[in-house]
């Protein structure tokens, strides 16, 4: 634990923060060590790790939770578990190198990012079969889908673009320039808003889903950290869309964005190298995955604060939630 989070805050508090926190699990993707953590969100303790394919990268969940799906990237799989045993059901065909991936409304159909292919798999979980392969950019990476199911995003680290998807027809019906390297993309607002994380760029910018036209763009300054350190990658938005929280990859720090102003408000302090995070349960909790610390810091998100910083294997990268 660093400096900054061995004084943030004393044991006492961090013991009545944890026994308030509602029960649930954080699952988090090792990439050099070919598993999962998963994390108690009450104690704050790893209290299982699991053996998955190699260097596994993006993690969700069917929608009641029975089945957790793990991009294995370099095992050209998304593998299939049983979360209760940590035993690999299956594999299902996911194209090369899967890298994220988004589960559709409909709990069926994966939409997956195949990042040495240039393509966006389309699978279908129940029979096991791929659906469709959509050309999109060089590198794909990101990969989000809307409330109501009817459009799905793909970003493209290379060509530096996000592809718009009709899931009803596979194909595109649009393509938006954004800034160098897009890496993450997630909707707001009930779908309105498309938001897209630019990592070399240094951005992060809102389309409006009905027109994809650029609403606005957010830059980040992180103070004491040289601008080429600041990279924008994995975000989630807390409770109501109100605040976005942005991972800043090297810079060591998470951004605190008001989703209605599009204003950066705050910056906090966490692990080194972070990636992606998820929230607890009633999103008071924040964990973030930092790659080359090897840990997962716990963001109180009422008080911006960093409570403690779990370790966990070599290289954590995903992370979803599960009650």
């Amino acid at each position: 634990m660093n400096s900054f989070l061995k004084s943030s805050i004393t044991v006492g508090t961090l013991l009545s923060a944890a026994s308030a926190a509602p029960a649930g699990e954080i699952w988090v993707t090792n990439e050099k060590d070919d598993s999962v953590s998963v994390i108690d969100t009450e104690t704050l303790d790893v209290i299982h790790t699991y053996a998955t394919g190699e260097r596994p990268r993006g993690i969700t969940f069917s929608k009641d939770f029975s089945l957790v799906y793990i991009c294995a990237s370099d095992s050209d799989a998304v593998q299939v578990m049983d979360p209760n045993t940590g035993k690999i059901l299956h594999d299902l065909p996911s194209g090369e190198d899967p890298e994220q991936f988004v589960l559709h409304p409909d709990d069926t159909h994966l939409y997956i990012a195949n990042e040495d292919d240039a393509i966006t798999t389309v699978v279908n979980t129940k029979t096991r079969k791929v659906v469709a392969q959509i050309d999109v950019g060089v590198e794909p990476e990101g990969m989000a889908v809307s409330p109501d199911g009817k459009i799905a995003i793909t970003t493209s680290e290379t060509t530096n673009m996000a592809h718009w998807i009709d899931t009803t027809t596979q194909e595109l019906f649009a393509n938006t320039l954004v800034d160098s390297r897009p890496r993450h993309a997630e909707f707001a607002k009930d779908g309105t808003e498309m938001w897209v994380s630019s990592e070399i760029g240094g951005t992060l910018t809102v389309f409006d889903t009905a027109t994809q036209t650029e609403l606005a763009k957010m830059s980040f300054e992180v103070p004491g950290v040289h601008a080429d350190r600041v990279q924008p990658v994995g975000f989630e938005f807390g409770p109501d869309d109100e605040f976005a929280y942005v991972a800043l990859g090297p810079s060591n720090h998470i951004a605190v964005v008001n989703a209605q102003t599009y204003e950066v408000e705050d910056y906090i302090l966490v692990g080194r190298r972070v990636w992606h995070m998820a929230f607890n349960a009633d999103k008071s909790r924040l964990f973030t995955t930092n790659g080359v610390s090897g840990d997962v810091t716990v963001v109180d998100v009422a008080t911006r604060k960093a409570l403690k910083s779990i370790k966990v294997g070599r290289f954590p990268w995903g992370a979803a939630f599960r009650p």
